[in-house]
């Protein structure tokens, strides 16, 4: 009877890790396939020009749940362990960063990257947009478009695409891409033809 309690309480241990690491992350990609798809759907154009453009132009964490702005949701969602104070900043808490593959351990050190930064996204059709569908795209948390990562490796990322930077975790060039892909496609963003051959090299790891 013991042996057969201490199991099922393993077992719910497994599961409740389960639950724990698949909040720590975005929302899953869309499968390889169907990333796939999507990449064959997206426009192929040269980059438009970043005149006009400013981080300004892209409204950026704005209130989304309760107290907290959308930085705040993403490293209360990233993070392991996180606490939070009235204001919703954590105040502790560790968050793993899978660019490469670096643990956090001060709130103040994270940084939330967006997947398809705003200057690409400026220059493959933002800067038609409104504001309000800028910012909407700023604080996108329904799709893989914010993570919390190193602030050297989002610095070494700058307004790159995937033609011009890949993270050094290459064991998440599979995700980063379906990501990429996604956030492009839900936009109806272009892409660059090294973009895009870049992206299709990257599925090629799922």
């Amino acid at each position: 009877m013991r042996r057969a309690v201490l199991t099922l309480l393993a077992t719910l241990a497994v599961l409740v890790g389960l639950v724990s690491a698949a909040h720590a992350y975005p929302p899953d990609p869309p499968s390889p396939s169907e990333s796939a798809s999507q990449l064959a759907d997206l426009t192929v154009a040269p980059p438009g020009s970043s005149d006009g453009y400013s981080r300004d132009r892209f409204p950026h964490w704005s209130p989304a749940e309760g107290t907290c702005n959308t930085r705040e949701t993403v490293l209360v969602r990233d993070g392991s362990g996180v606490m939070t104070g009235a204001d919703c900043y954590p105040t502790a808490g560790r968050w793993y960063s899978v660019y490469d593959q670096v643990w956090i351990e001060e709130p103040g050190d994270v940084s939330v990257d967006h997947m398809v930064p705003l200057a690409n996204a400026w220059r493959s059709g933002a800067s038609s947009w409104t504001e309000d569908r800028r910012e909407d795209f700023a604080n996108d948390l329904a799709r893989g478009q914010l993570i919390a990562v190193t602030a050297s490796s989002n610095s070494s990322k700058g307004d790159s695409d995937p033609s011009e930077w890949k993270p050094a975790n290459q064991d998440w060039w599979c995700y980063y891409a379906r990501h990429w892909t996604d956030v492009k496609y839900d936009w109806d963003l272009t892409v660059t033809s090294a973009e895009k051959a870049a992206l299709h090299q990257m599925l090629g790891t799922c």
